[in-house]
């Protein structure tokens, strides 16, 4: 029987994903041992609404305070008056899309906590994530050679997997991030859309872990 698998519909621009990401890296720590964890980028930012972040997301500016309300995160000062306040970085789901596809080649029991760093590098050290050597430190920071993770970062197999999780996300029906689903017994549960906390979010596979086998 396969094993139960928490899928994880995020995407690395997404400031509730930000927000979510500590409830999910709780979840990773309590349930990796009987639970598989799968990431999928969602690209949310793509196409025609690719551009400088003062013009694609000012709302960032003074949205980001709702999500450190609800959520407890921090938004670092290199982000907000650095990225933000300049506002010319250019914002893009791409370069974040395609550092995950290479990393899940290498360590994809490990998904959780890229994507955790991840966020962490754009909305708390400030990195600009339309550039490609902004990703070497976080994949050292795992033990993988950075300047062999960006070279893979170019390649057109890493775009077709990050493409496959682009499309995987529609197929799903997935129209907002954080989308969490459970996968058990060839059955898909839908356990969060948006964010939510880690009780409730636990309550749910707890409750679908308990479930007797059919």
């Amino acid at each position: 029987m396969s094993q139960p698998t928490l899928i994880y519909v995020y995407d690395a621009l997404c400031g509730w994903c930000y927000g979510f990401s500590p409830v999910m890296k709780k979840l990773y720590e309590k349930y990796r041992g009987s639970v598989a964890f799968e990431v999928i980028s969602g690209g949310m930012i793509t196409g025609e609404r690719v551009g400088e972040i003062g013009k694609v997301a000012p709302y960032i500016s003074w949205a980001y305070t709702d999500v450190e309300k609800r959520t407890g995160v921090r938004f670092g000062e290199k982000f907000l008056n650095g990225v933000l306040k300049d506002g010319t970085a250019i914002f893009s789901s791409t370069k974040p899309a395609l550092a995950l596809s290479v990393f899940k080649k290498h360590l994809p029991e490990r998904a959780v906590e890229f994507a955790h760093a991840l966020q962490s590098a754009i909305y708390y050290d400030g990195i600009e994530p339309d550039k490609f050597e902004s990703y070497l430190p976080y994949a050292e920071l795992f033990g993988l050679d950075g300047a062999a993770f960006i070279a893979e970062m170019h390649l057109s197999d890493t775009e077709k997997a990050m493409l496959a999780d682009f499309k995987l996300t529609q197929q799903l029906g997935v129209s907002g991030f954080p989308t969490t689903f459970f996968l058990q017994d060839q059955k898909l549960y839908a356990i969060a859309r948006g964010y939510t906390d880690f009780e409730n979010i636990d309550a749910a596979v707890q409750e679908l872990l308990s479930e007797p086998v059919k």
